[in-house]
């Protein structure tokens, strides 16, 4: 089963054009060379009806994965698990307690992070961190499972590729 992708960076200092966005180009090519199809790429500020949007845009576009990396950490506008709320129909908690775990064996700060992973129809969105290497760190986890999960969204058995009764 193919996937495909949209990476929503989430940076009010890289949508003014102040900081260039790290995260988001790192993601897009470890999903390229995961074999993940990358059908388009947003860059928004902290603001949870533009990332929203951008969500819901990606839906529209057809992607199956969303990821979206930034907002999810305590400051007052890390608002990204918020804006994605808005969007999923149910949540994915194993996702995000996976992303977590791997995060507190590379720091203590790790707890402090707030994405949340769920599903809205047949698509997967997936809040991760802002920095790179948290980028990375989450997708050394993440990607493994990303064939699986979107086949069991669009109704597959997950284990033949048949459709779930």
């Amino acid at each position: 089963m193919s996937i495909s992708a949209v990476v929503i960076t989430v940076s009010t200092k890289g949508a003014r054009g102040e900081r260039a966005d790290e995260s988001g180009p790192m993601m897009r090519s470890a999903l390229e060379t995961a074999g993940i199809t990358v059908i388009g790429t947003d860059l928004v500020p902290d603001e949870p009806a533009r990332i929203e949007a951008s969500i819901r845009g990606a839906l529209a576009q057809g992607a199956t994965l969303i990821l979206t990396t930034g907002g999810t950490g305590l400051s007052p506008n890390d608002l990204t698990p918020e804006a994605t709320r808005r969007v999923i129909d149910r949540e994915i908690p194993g996702i995000a307690e996976a992303l977590r775990l791997r995060a507190l064996q590379a720091t203590p700060h790790g707890m402090l992070g707030r994405g949340i992973a769920g599903a809205a129809g047949r698509a997967l969105i997936v809040n991760l961190p802002g920095s790179p290497r948290a980028v990375r760190e989450s997708l050394e986890v993440l990607i493994p499972v990303l064939p699986h999960a979107i086949e069991l969204l669009a109704g597959e058995s997950g284990e033949t590729g048949h459709r779930l009764a």
